[in-house]
């Protein structure tokens, strides 16, 4: 049973010291993935276009295999130590990462190691992202008011959509103020650079934060090793758990990150236009995530998995061939929102669910790792796997058909805990 939290703890001032590194981390991922084809120029030059920005989409997935080490050795320290003290730490790997893509000279001034040096940034960023998402999703769970789960848990997927925003916006800026040949020389630097000027402000914030009742009030910290274990014991809740993010992560990825790409190099929209569609899906986003959070708490969290699983399944690949048919600053809007709307309506209800199926010793190990292992092999390659679909089948619409795969193993997730949860109930009625 958890704690009844405190007003002082439980309030909109705190939820937003949890968020507030949340937002770092993906305001980074999300930067990188805007300007993935200036930094394949800068530090990964190649024989031809389609690899160079391989070599840098490749390196932007690369950030997410180390999500599952990360969720496995912070998890358990943020398991045995604290909530608090494990999110300052992440934040601080975060900027680390941050700082060192943002200041390493490009290919031409220090050859080989310019690459190497970004892939080590991209690596430590992937590192403390792999229990970001955990800690604060589950410090949210934690001091969640009664019946308001969904809504609490909701806002640390809604503050990276703060961060999709405010990147696109500084885009946009950048792009009306500077020359194309200027975006690639240098002004691609100039977002990690203000990341790492935000960093203080979000240490300061986040030292502040007070650890959940719930974990205070725990008679027994269990140990790494008894972590471990029981990581091994649950593999199956966590694999199913893997399958259940799948959805969230590659569609998230897709209407993102890898937006500003798809609208330049397959549709050959402005830059300018893209990123003015890829705000308008932060903002989606940001409405459709809490709100929905809401929805699973009154509603249950399975009918909304179950529907818009099967919404997307439907609907994503027409939806993208209509797009790549007569491409244009209006059908990318609207494909785009209405992804953003399956997408959110999703997510909603999935992130709460997945604290909720965790056991509550392991639950920020447990959490990070079905979601890192599923960002790792699936989401964070999306744009790399769109990419290289398009080129291999000359299908424009090829990513609608990689959203479709995601969904099924979303479909599959939901209906595994669904009947998981049905035995439980048999055998406690029993």
């Amino acid at each position: 049973m958890s704690a009844t939290p405190t007003h002082s703890q439980s309030g909109f001032r705190t939820v937003f010291r949890v968020v507030s590194g949340n937002f770092l981390e993906m305001y980074d991922f999300m930067v990188y993935g805007f300007y993935a084809a200036a930094i394949a120029k800068a530090f990964f030059p190649a024989h031809s276009e389609f690899a160079s920005l391989m070599l840098s989409l490749a390196t932007f997935g690369a950030g997410f295999l180390m999500r599952p080490l990360g969720a496995i050795f912070l998890g358990a320290y943020i398991d045995h130590h604290g909530r608090r003290k494990g999110l300052i730490v992440t934040l601080m790997l975060m900027a680390m990462g941050t700082l060192l893509i943002a200041l390493v000279p490009g290919y031409a001034t220090i050859g080989v190691a310019a690459p190497l040096l970004v892939l080590f940034g991209r690596l430590l960023q992937g590192f403390s992202a792999g229990v970001e998402l955990g800690g604060v999703s589950v410090y949210l769970s934690e001091i969640a008011k009664p019946g308001q789960k969904g809504f609490y848990v909701a806002w640390q997927s809604a503050s990276q959509q703060v961060a999709v925003i405010f990147a696109g916006l500084l885009g946009v800026v950048l792009h009306s103020t500077l020359a194309p040949e200027q975006m690639t020389s240098w002004g691609w630097r100039v977002p990690f650079l203000i990341g790492c000027m935000i960093v203080p402000f979000l240490f300061i914030i986040r030292r502040s934060l007070e650890e959940t009742e719930e974990f205070k009030q725990r008679k027994h910290r269990p140990s790494v090793g008894e972590i471990y274990r029981s990581m091994a014991e649950n593999w199956g809740i966590i694999l199913a758990g893997c399958m259940l993010v799948v959805m969230t992560t590659v569609s998230f990825y897709m209407i993102t990150a890898y937006t500003p790409t798809f609208g330049k190099t397959v549709l050959k929209l402005d830059d300018v236009d893209n990123l003015i569609v890829t705000m308008c899906v932060g903002l989606s986003n940001f409405i459709w995530l809490p709100l929905m959070g809401a929805v699973s708490d009154r509603l249950g969290r399975k009918p909304l998995l179950v529907f818009f699983t099967a919404a997307t399944i439907l609907t994503a690949y027409p939806a993208v061939s209509w797009l790549v048919a007569e491409p244009s600053f209006g059908r990318l809007l609207m494909v785009e929102l209405w992804l953003s709307f399956l997408y959110g309506s999703y997510n909603g209800a999935m992130v709460v669910t997945l604290t909720e199926v965790m056991p509550p010793a392991v639950r920020t190990a447990g959490f990070s790792l079905a979601y890192s292992l599923a960002t790792a092999l699936f989401g964070g390659f999306t744009p790399a796997i769109s990419t290289y679909l398009i080129h291999a089948t000359g299908n424009k619409a090829a990513p609608g058909l990689w959203l479709t795969f995601a969904a099924v193993c979303g479909l599959i997730a939901t209906l595994t805990i669904l009947r998981r949860g049905r035995q439980q109930s048999a055998l406690q009625t029993a």
